[in-house]
């Protein structure tokens, strides 16, 4: 496998925005976490293991969070 497969990412779906918002949101989320990431699908990326802070941030911008997976 190479090691850009290796990256861990977490991913926030089942946000109902528009695309523009999507892109938006993952910016601050990527800000917020000091790291890289992407909308791909409706669907936003983030690099690394950020689960913790992308809930609190989510959850401060009014949007209910189910943490799902390890």
């Amino acid at each position: 496998s190479s090691a850009a497969s290796d990256v861990y990412k977490r991913q926030v779906s089942g946000i109902n925005l528009a695309e523009a918002e999507l892109k938006t949101l993952a910016k601050l989320l990527k800000q917020t976490c000091s790291t890289g990431g992407t909308v791909k699908d409706g669907v936003i990326e983030i690099q690394g293991d950020h689960r913790q802070i992308l809930k609190t941030e989510l959850e401060k911008r009014g949007h209910q969070v189910k943490l799902a997976g390890g």
